[in-house]
């Protein structure tokens, strides 16, 4: 028999958002945070001529999306790194960072990919556990110590759809010594509608251990093509790539992101209609008796501990996934309005059982 790493006897799969069917053929997926929108006509486009070329390798450095990047964002390329979605950049930075004796501090409940990027790299996870549903950047700060070499700051916060603040940011950020990376993980970040939640690259521009962190996957529409990338100041970016794996941005990763990024006005049309379903969803399930945070990404957060499963199995019998999580509570993704309507008609009746 083989011999393996001994973490991974303890350490469990990550759980993907799964689809399932009611008895009457219905099936709405809301449980991984994708966009309910079919890609744009002019990325498919863009996709149908790169397919062309899939005989060659991609460009590695993936020079024309980095450019493009670098340019939406008016940094140097110098300063972007890409990976197969902002979880395997998440993975690079996690293995930059990464020894025997090293410290990761981040909040939990948080992304749930953390933890196991942790183990995979040797570091040791520091859970910082939320106050209410939100960060408590206090508590992280006074998690730091010299072993300390990145913490994780997820804004809006996967699962619960909470936000930190510009001043608590700031305050925060004055506390963390500047040999400990920052990584302010902004994954749906074109969702947030609140002023006084802060942009990253603000502070990334003005502080050197401070990175920012986000996808193509949710916003923009491209979760099955895993584009993700990382904006940071020169010495950190040059580390995370150097922790890609080669050719990891397809070809048509790579065309699909750069065709999605001229066309950012349409696509955030297509955002703002997720915001105001998100309004309405939140709104009518306040109205039903639920008690649900303040959300400033495409999800919503019920805190329903025990009756956790309960509720998923609810939402499951009328074609509605969901994804829970055991004894917590459960994050619903918003979807087409038929797929609202249906989830909240199942999250009524549940409240009324």
């Amino acid at each position: 028999m083989p011999r393996f790493r001994a973490i991974l006897d303890t350490m469990p799969a990550y759980k993907a958002g799964k689809a399932v069917v009611s008895p009457d053929g219905r099936s709405y997926k809301l449980s991984s945070n994708e966009s309910p929108y079919e890609p744009l006509p002019s990325v498919v486009e863009a996709v149908a001529k790169a397919a062309t070329e899939i005989h060659r390798y991609p460009d590695p450095a993936a020079t024309g999306l980095t450019n493009a990047l670098a340019e939406r964002y008016g940094v140097p390329p110098e300063h972007v790194a890409l990976g197969g979605g902002s979880v395997a950049v998440a993975q690079q930075l996690f293995e930059t960072v990464g020894e025997p004796g090293a410290e990761v501090v981040y909040a939990w409940r948080s992304f749930e990919a953390y933890p196991l990027l942790a183990d995979l790299a040797g570091t040791t996870s520091v859970r910082v556990p939320l106050a209410g549903e939100s960060h408590d950047l206090d508590a992280m700060a006074e998690a730091i110590t010299p072993r300390t070499r990145m913490v994780l700051v997820c804004n809006p916060n996967n699962p619960t759809g909470t936000a930190v603040h510009s001043a608590e940011l700031e305050a925060f950020l004055d506390r963390v010594p500047e040999d400990v990376l920052v990584i302010l993980d902004e994954a749906y970040r074109e969702y947030v509608r609140d002023a006084d939640v802060p942009d990253g690259l603000t502070h990334y521009r003005s502080r050197p251990n401070v990175a920012v962190l986000r996808t193509f996957s949710k916003a923009y529409g491209l979760a099955g093509l895993r584009v993700g990338y990382l904006i940071a100041d020169e010495p950190v970016a040059s580390a995370v790539r150097k922790t890609m794996v080669p050719f990891a941005v397809s070809h048509l990763a790579q065309a699909a992101a750069v065709a999605s990024l001229a066309a950012e006005d349409e696509l955030l049309e297509r955002v703002e209609a997720v915001v105001k379903e998100r309004t309405r969803v939140r709104e009518s399930l306040i109205g039903q008796g639920w008690e649900v945070p303040v959300t400033e990404a495409n999800f919503v957060w019920l805190r329903l501990g025990e009756r956790t499963t309960a509720f998923a199995e609810a939402c499951a019998a009328e074609g509605v996934a969901v994804r829970p999580f055991a004894g917590e509570g459960a994050r619903i993704s918003i979807g087409s309005p038929d797929a609202n309507d249906t989830f909240l008609a199942v999250a009524e009746a549940f409240r009324k059982a």
